[in-house]
């Protein structure tokens, strides 16, 4: 149904401006002029209080028809990077738009997403599922799950934006940075905003690559909007929703029309998508006055139905199907196109066309409209990512069909890094062991029973286009990962720490510019802690050799000489403490495994890599021998462990069933996870001294 809007919140604003400008004007008077004998005139102030209070009242009721239909969506993302699968999370906004609890927001915030949750504003969280995606728009329609709902779902319903104007007062809502739902007010400065210079080239585009706005004419707006605003109302003063944010920052904001989201939303809750038709070519208005009225045709498809129909670039549609063209301005294009779109698949069309003066007709026969593709996977073993061919993609390629695979990252040191030739991004993937692959699907099967089969772990020959090139290169096949690094052999250690002491340092200390090496540790339960060597002590040479450090650089260089003598020997210092020289014997240990040394597992199911606990890490963290665990080296925020809250820096001491001592027993523990497959996976940590619970909920659909 059409809305009305209603003329009171300009005259209210009216009214309050001409009040606000009195009161000025009286008040410059009288600091002018000296006061009048005469009464003062009335105070306008009450009045300005009333306008005030009024409103309040409308920004109150405009609020409370849809602040209770706002909700924060919380979407954790699968992207890839680097030839790797990376997990994310993001946030952003929507508003609930039926009684079956269909939610409206923007497809920049569902892009990628595996996962969805919504907040309501009565702070229940409920999850929800995509029902479909629509990129050229930017919008999305999630369906929350209404079998936990607690009490009755909020609605709010969309306006007539085409009865927008500039100057309509508008209120912007939605979870800025991830934060309690808000509200900001603002004015309408342009009803029709189009982008033209992105008209010619497709469209603007997602952060994602894909092109969005050809059909939009945006409502600007400068009512503040920052990042998790993005797929919020942009509602009216009469309490409906006339725009979803899209874009925004910097004072200005620029939302959607509400009836091409209605429209838009209401068809992918019927169908899923949006169909629509093309004809391969782009338009821009007519600004030359020597040529005729109609659409500017600016490029072309060199495939498309408009070039296969006779179309060139240049050229200006005057008709279509008899029907007069007249495009005079940029906001007229994103109509026209969208007119276009409508039309059913394999429309046949006549259009009339002026080249260089002289008329002509062309037949053109649409297409449809597909979506860039952004089905992707990771090859983990294989060290690369890849995704289908799509048909902007096959155009930019220049290539004559969508068979094989788009190489899109390729992850440093993995077989596909180390191919040879080297496999990389942007490489077509035509050929695997000898088998053509028409698309990801096939490759994926492979994959699978590369990894079900051992005896299918060989050595495969590929074949990839590059540049037009078909090269054949060998995509070696090892393990995994290789976790457990090679430790170096032992050698003499000296159980203490050390400081270079630079000249420069030495002077200011007192000590004639003396160099050396200062201890400031002497580890408890070696050796060195049984002799006379103390913090503080300055070493100046070992076996009578002068130790002078130059620089930080060579802060290594006492442990260097300490491990060329034999492991249970005693190195000879020479000390320099509180300004006498001494000579004293050090008892050497056994090297201990350092943190770098130490053995690691990484898994990519919970995406947690952990290691082992080495005795630099007892001593810094003042632990007991009897304390076990593995320490947790990094963790992805968005992972399994990463959302269970697991953090880097924590002693894992139990998993699941399994009690943690070592990486031995880890390992056992994190295989009986994976193999059980339960609902939730407790984890007990050491974090900060205090023993702490934590609960994981991996998602095995994956």
């Amino acid at each position: 149904m059409p809305m009305s809007m209603s003329p009171r919140p300009l005259s209210i604003f009216s009214s309050a401006l001409a009040v606000l400008a009195l009161t000025t004007g009286a008040g410059n008077a009288l600091s002018e002029t000296p006061a009048p004998e005469t009464p003062a005139p009335e105070t306008p102030a009450p009045e300005a209080r009333e306008l005030s209070t009024d409103l309040r009242q409308l920004i109150s009721e405009a609020r409370d028809q849809v602040f209770p239909a706002l909700v924060n969506v919380e979407v954790l993302q699968v992207g890839y990077y680097g030839g790797e699968e990376v997990k994310g999370r993001s946030f952003g906004s929507g508003t609930i738009i039926s009684a079956q609890g269909h939610v409206l927001t923007n497809y920049h915030v569902t892009s990628g997403g595996h996962t969805f949750t919504c907040t309501l504003a009565d702070r229940q969280e409920l999850e929800a599922t995509l029902v479909g995606d629509d990129p050229l728009t930017d919008l999305a329609v999630l369906q929350l799950d209404l079998s936990a709902l607690e009490g009755e779902l909020p609605v709010a319903a969309l306006g007539d934006s085409s009865a927008v104007e500039v100057g309509d007062h508008v209120l912007a809502m939605g979870s800025p940075f991830a934060l309690s739902r808000s509200v900001t007010l603002g004015i309408v400065s342009n009803a029709e905003r189009v982008f033209a210079g992105g008209l010619d080239r497709g469209g603007i585009s997602l952060g994602s690559g894909e092109q969005t706005g050809l059909f939009t004419r945006w409502i600007q707006h400068d009512a503040l909007i920052n990042p998790g605003n993005s797929g919020g109302p942009l509602v009216s003063l009469e309490g409906k929703v006339i725009g979803v944010n899209e874009l925004g920052g910097n004072s200005i904001g620029f939302a959607i029309p509400a009836n091409l989201a209605q429209e838009v939303a209401q068809t992918l809750i019927e169908h899923g998508q949006v169909p629509r038709s093309k004809v391969g070519a782009s338009f821009l208005p007519i600004r030359d006055p020597a040529l005729p009225k109609g659409a500017l045709v600016s490029s072309l498809e060199s495939d498309g139905p408009a070039a296969d129909g006779g179309l060139e670039a240049g050229d200006v549609i005057t008709t279509i199907d008899a029907q007069a063209v007249d495009l005079r301005f940029s906001e007229e294009v994103p109509n026209f196109l969208k007119g276009i779109a409508a039309l059913p698949v394999g429309t046949s069309m006549v259009i009339g066309y002026s080249r260089a003066g002289e008329l002509g007709e062309a037949t053109v026969v649409t297409e449809a409209l597909d979506r860039d593709q952004r089905d992707e996977a990771s090859f983990r073993s294989w060290g690369f990512t890849a995704r289908n061919l799509s048909p902007r993609l096959v155009v930019a390629l220049r290539r004559d069909s969508d068979q094989g695979v788009y190489i899109t990252g390729v992850r440093s040191g993995s077989p596909a890094q180390l191919a040879e030739p080297p496999i990389a991004a942007g490489d077509v993937l035509l050929t695997l062991g000898s088998k053509p692959l028409k698309g990801l699907l096939e490759l994926q099967e492979m994959y699978e029973d590369f990894l079900a089969d051992p005896q299918e772990r060989r050595d495969l020959v590929a074949e990839v286009e590059r540049d037009g090139n078909s090269l054949l290169t060998l995509l070696r096949s090892k393990a995994d990962d290789d976790q457990d690094r090679p430790r170096e052999l032992p050698k003499a250690w000296m159980g203490a720490a050390t400081q270079p002491l630079l000249p420069r340092l030495s002077e200011h200390l007192g000590f004639g510019g003396t160099a050396g090496f200062r201890v400031t540790r002497v580890y408890p339960g070696t050796r060195a802690a049984e002799s006379e060597l103390a913090v503080g002590d300055i070493i100046l040479a070992l076996e009578g050799e002068v130790l002078a450090p130059r620089g930080m650089q060579d802060s290594g260089l006492l442990n260097r000489r300490i491990q060329r003598l034999d492991i249970g020997s005693e190195a000879a210092l020479t000390i320099l403490r509180e300004g006498e020289r001494r000579e004293i014997s050090v008892p050497l240990d056994r090297s201990r495994i350092t943190p770098q040394e130490a053995r690691r597992d990484k898994d990519r199911d919970f995406e947690l890599e952990v290691r082992e606990i080495t005795f630099f890490d007892r001593d810094e963290r003042h632990w007991d021998r009897d304390v076990g665990g593995v320490l947790v080296d990094s963790v992805e925020p968005a992972g399994w462990a990463g959302l269970g809250g697991l953090r880097s820096g924590d002693l894992v001491q139990r998993f699941g069933a399994g009690v943690v001592k070592d990486i031995k027993s880890y390992r056992e523990a994190l295989a009986a996870a994976l193999e059980a497959r339960q609902e939730r996976v407790t984890v007990f940590v050491l974090r900060g001294g205090r023993s702490q619970y934590l609960s994981l909920e991996p998602d095995w659909g994956r």
